[in-house]
């Protein structure tokens, strides 16, 4: 009895459940007609959020069981006209009739990007939708928010981002074909401006996290590869926000052997570094003018241009600001404080542009030549004059105290100054040839290069410390000054490099690919040659019931160095440096699945890199400090996994984990331990010769997340999430051996919100003929909040003496939350 009765019930249970299942159903059921008012057969008929559906038959009728007494909404789609969604909500056992009419799309159906198997044969390939970049909520916007959910970020007002243990100069970027580059002299992420990408040009993204093929360029971490659409119609775009505002134009003329594609963009952080622990007034602006030509020659001759002007200002008059840390320790708590007061200012100004001309020649059928000639320049000016007085103890976090937020117990004072009159100019000319030739099994690739590079610099700055009244360092007698900096250089690089490629297709009882080449890279001013072998293979076994490519790669990935990588700590230029060397190994598989009848796909990848030749650096916000010396070696090893996939149709949403481990050895490098008596005098010392230690893009675990949602009964009403976890980093003490990892940087946390609402629709036959709007496709409204759950998270760490000189580290914050309001027009 026992037993009988429990299984009585759960049986009642589920009866009882699938009758009220059973009882709310409805009805709908109608005709699909025309302009014309004719049937129109096989158009699909699905819930919203649903996969599945019904087909309209011959004469255009359809009946379809929906849900009762909730909302939803069936959407209506056919070839060659447009989407058509209706709404209703309906009681048990009704049903609805209705008439549904469906307008022609006068407009050329808008590509559709399908995948191509030849992207799942390349080893650390991510394919990323542009489309998304105008989605993501993030502060920076663009591309490389996508890449930061991808490989992971610890600051969210830069666009640069580390691959795999590699820091943002090992990173290459093209965009149609053309290398672009970006300001150097930037040391703090406020300073930056747009992106040199804009994501309302771009049709095509591949970004490649590693074993990337030998048509790519000589450095050691990732491509990043852009195409710029090229239009077959005219359109534009154009949006306004709180931080950016921007402006796109596309069309033809010519009977369409002429394209032209021109973005405007202005850019201002005022509102989103006013929100920062530093107190002042910003005055931030960024704006760019980019524009691509392409004229049809004949059948097999095009010409292209392309042209890019981009000018960055930073202007800051600080006041204040408040620094606050807690120490916890069995011996001693306390809540330091770090109040600033300053004079001065800082004025800064970036200034590139680009102009890159190509000819594609189609010799025969199988067989394309494209011929390139480009020019970038790089004027940047750093000037900051600007004196701190401050404060530093314990601080009262009381509220019902007269001295709440006050430092009560001072343990240290001073005065500092930083001066800075940088200059930098840097220009570098390029030609370059390659080739296409297919030859059935064989896609030959092959290509040559010379390159002039000429940098103009200019270092003049110091730093003054004035702590208790004595200058630091401390010199009886004299006022000194630290980190002094005062070298000129004027150097120019000639390059040459080339490579030759031949993707393999190995047509048997398995799909086997494989892509060998070889790059080479010469230049003059240290003399090194370099060779680069290059090998990838995938497969994609024929017989499976899965559908899995798996893909491997190896190879040799060099970075001769530039002009960043060449200057030391004290300013001066090493004209012999070396180039770092690495070689890689990667593998791993590409997995196509369907979950609940929708598309899903699983990407995992394992890799190892041995460097050596490493020119080991510091990190201090977004600045990178190398030592100008090849005396290191390191490694970098991890694992990979990506889940893409619809959680709602048409809606792509994605999840990364990366986990990792890079060290890196400094030859020669050394520290003592002394013992001190008890009157903390040496008595006593230890040579330790350091070993391994952390590299300052060492983080074990990363994880990414992007998602994308609308309401069931809506489309029209979409919500996108990103989502960024890294575990701590290490924070190197300048110039010390002992302490190169002393400090721990807290884990990255940060989640974005946005929410967006279609103001206007496509449907353009319901619009009057003298309305404003009756030319725009849509129009759409965007509320984004960011950092959700407003972490404080730390970028670095400022050094302060107390009176006994001992050293406390003053975390320095990231943004807290904030809101932007965002409108998005297309015509």
């Amino acid at each position: 009895m026992r037993v009988v009765l429990p299984i009585l019930l759960i049986v009642s249970c589920l009866f009882f459940q699938t009758v009220i299942a059973q009882k709310k159903a409805a009805f709908i059921s109608g005709k699909v007609l025309d302009e014309n008012e004719s049937p129109l057969a096989k158009v699909s008929v699905i819930i919203l959020g649903k996969q599945t559906g019904i087909s309209t038959s011959d004469s255009g009728t359809f009946r379809i069981k929906v849900p009762a007494d909730k909302a939803f909404a069936l959407v209506f789609s056919f070839t060659g006209y447009i989407q058509e969604q209706r709404n209703f909500l309906l009681n048990e056992n009704e049903e609805e009739k209705v008439v549904v009419r469906l307008e022609r799309n006068t407009h050329q159906l808008k590509e559709v990007v399908v995948r191509d198997q030849k992207d799942r044969q390349e080893a650390g390939l991510v394919k990323i939708n542009p489309k998304d970049a105008i989605n993501v909520p993030t502060p920076t916007g663009g591309i490389e928010s996508l890449i930061k959910i991808i490989v992971g970020s610890n600051n969210e007002l830069t666009s640069q981002y580390s691959v795999r243990g590699g820091n943002y100069d090992e990173n290459l970027i093209y965009v149609n074909d053309f290398e672009v580059f970006r300001p150097y002299l930037v040391n703090n992420a406020q300073q930056e401006g747009l992106s040199f990408i804009n994501p309302e040009l771009t049709k095509n993204v591949n970004f490649y996290n590693g074993g990337f093929q030998a048509k790519y360029g000589d450095k050691m971490s990732s491509v990043l590869d852009i195409q710029y659409k090229k239009p077959k119609e005219f359109g534009g775009s154009a949006y306004v926000g709180l931080l950016e505002q921007g402006l796109h134009l596309e069309g033809t003329a010519a009977k369409n052997k002429f394209t032209y594609l021109i973005g405007v963009r202005n850019r201002t952080n005022k509102s989103l570094l006013s929100s920062q622990e530093t107190k002042g007034t910003y005055s931030p602006s960024s704006s760019d003018i980019q524009a691509l030509f392409s004229y049809q020659l004949n059948e097999k001759n095009v010409l292209e241009f392309m042209g890019t002007f981009s000018q960055t200002k930073f202007n800051l008059i600080p006041q204040s600001a408040q620094l606050t840390s807690s120490i916890f320790s069995p011996y001693y708590t306390a809540n330091l404080g770090l109040d600033i007061y300053f004079n001065g200012q800082e004025k800064d100004a970036y200034q590139t542009n680009m102009a890159g001309l190509s000819f594609t020649q189609q010799i025969r059928k199988n067989l394309r030549v494209k011929w390139m000639v480009s020019r970038f320049e790089d004027n940047e000016k750093e000037s900051y004059d600007i004196t701190g007085d401050y404060l530093f103890g314990e601080r009262d976090f009381d509220k019902g105290s007269s001295t709440f937020g006050l430092i009560t117990n001072p343990l240290g004072a001073g005065v500092y100054q930083d001066y800075a009159r940088n200059r930098l100019d840097i220009t570098v000319w390029n030609a370059t040839h390659k080739g296409y030739l297919d030859a059935g099994k064989h896609f030959v690739q092959w290509g040559v290069s010379a390159e002039r590079q000429n940098v103009n610099d200019h270092l003049h700055q110091w730093e003054y410390q004035d702590s208790a009244g004595y200058s630091l360092p401390y010199t009886p007698g004299t006022v000194s000054v630290s980190n002094y900096v005062n070298t000129s250089a004027n150097i120019g690089i000639t390059r040459f490099t080339g490579f030759l490629q031949d993707n393999i297709a190995f047509k048997n009882a398995h799909d086997v690919t494989l892509q060998a080449g070889v790059r080479y890279n010469y230049n003059n001013l240290n003399n090194q040659f370099l060779v680069s072998p290059r090998v990838g293979v995938s497969w994609k076994p024929k017989d499976a019931k899965k559908d899995i490519v798996y893909r491997a790669a190896i190879g040799i990935y060099d970075q001769p160095p530039f002009f960043r990588e060449m200057v030391k700590p004290d300013g001066t230029l090493n004209k012999d440096l070396k180039a770092q060397r690495s070689w890689q190994v990667s593998g791993g598989f590409d997995y196509n699945f369907k979950l609940s009848d929708r598309p899903f796909r699983l990407t995992t990848e394992a890799y190892y890199k041995g460097m050596n030749d490493v020119d080991p650096y510091d990190i201090t916000n977004v600045h990178i400090q190398y030592f100008g010396t090849n005396n290191a070696k390191a490694y970098a090893a991890g694992f990979e996994t990506r889940l893409f996939g619809e959680l709602v149709k048409d809606a792509e949403s994605w999840v990364s984990i990366g986990i990792m481990k890079t060290m890196e050895k400094i030859n020669g490098e050394y520290y003592y331990n002394y013992t001190l008596d008890s009157l903390n005098r040496p008595t006593d010392s230890t040579k330790v010769q350091q070993g391994w230690v952390r590299r300052p893009t060492d983080r074990l675990l990363t994880i990414g997340m992007f998602l994308q949602d609308y309401l069931p009964t809506n489309k029209n009403f979409k919500a996108f999430l990103s989502m960024i976890y890294g575990s701590n980093l290490p924070f190197n003490i300048p110039g010390s051996v002992k302490y190169r990892n002393a400090l721990i940087i807290d884990p990255y946390i940060r989640v974005d919100i946005g929410f967006s609402a279609l103001l206007l629709d496509s449907e353009k036959g319901n619009r009057r003929s003298h309305s404003p709007f009756r030319n725009f496709e849509n129009i759409w409204a965007t509320l984004e909040v960011f950092n959700l759950i407003d972490r404080a998270n730390t970028i670095s760490y400022l050094l302060i003496k107390d009176f006994s000189n001992t050293v406390y580290a003053m975390p320095q914050r990231l943004t807290p939350r904030m809101l932007n309001l965002k409108l998005i027009a297309r015509f």
